[in-house]
């Protein structure tokens, strides 16, 4: 086992309850086969389908692993991943979705590029490489494929995947950026890594597949839509 490193993985969760499962497991099977130690933070808000109970018994099949952190309700994506570094013991974090759309099959890779030039931030990118995107219609692959091209017009990150959530970041960069950033929701993985960028923070790419849930219905909707716009205006004025 590298004694030197430790992975924090946030899972920040809402109505997760038959994902939870299958994404623990994995997570739990990539990080043991490559002999790497971990744990992982379950952030949930009051999911109503019992969640919660569902972490409960997943610590209890993965002692030691799993640390859940319950909150009174839906208070934004950017609060989860705030809160959950409150409670992180390890040197890297990784934020990934608990729905499975993020397979942790790419994490070794993601933690060997970290390695190679000692980046502050490894993002997996649907557009760049052999990475794609699954299961989505042709108009939410429309969404997704404008919102980056919008953003990097503006914004001119250096990055292909700017609104993706699979990252890998060192824990005292993300703690340093996040404090920053002003976003709570969909905006808030752009704006970090945006704001990273601009801070003089290095950053690599890996390709990912990135397969739509396995259970439940997407939590993107049209109010999200309008705040990313707003939120890609608001960064190009502060950055």
């Amino acid at each position: 086992m590298d004694a030197k490193n430790k992975y924090s993985v946030i899972l920040p969760t809402y109505n997760e309850r038959r994902n939870l499962p299958v994404a623990v497991f994995l997570i739990n099977d990539s990080f043991t086969k490559n002999n790497l130690n971990y744990e992982i933070i379950i952030v949930d808000d009051a999911s109503p389908d019992g969640t919660a109970n569902v972490a409960k018994q997943l610590q209890k099949a993965f002692p030691g692993r799993i640390i859940l952190k319950e909150r009174t309700g839906k208070l934004g994506l950017g609060t989860a991943y705030t809160h959950a570094l409150r409670f992180a013991t390890g040197n890297f974090v990784i934020i990934m979705d608990a729905d499975f759309s993020h397979h942790p099959k790419f994490i070794p890779e993601m933690i060997r590029i970290q390695a190679t030039n000692n980046y502050d931030i490894v993002t997996g990118t649907r557009y760049a490489g052999d990475g794609g995107v699954y299961g989505w219609d042709l108009k939410r692959k429309l969404i997704s494929k404008g919102a980056n091209i919008f953003a990097d017009m503006l914004l001119r990150p250096g990055v292909s995947d700017l609104t993706g959530s699979f990252r890998l970041y060192k824990k005292n960069m993300l703690q340093d950026v996040i404090t920053k950033v002003q976003s709570k929701g969909y905006v808030f993985q752009m704006e970090l890594i945006v704001l990273a960028q601009a801070m003089g923070y290095t950053i690599a790419e890996v390709p990912i597949s990135f397969v739509d849930r396995l259970y439940g219905d997407s939590k993107l909707n049209g109010d999200e839509i309008t705040q990313y716009i707003t939120g890609v205006l608001s960064l190009w004025t502060r950055v």
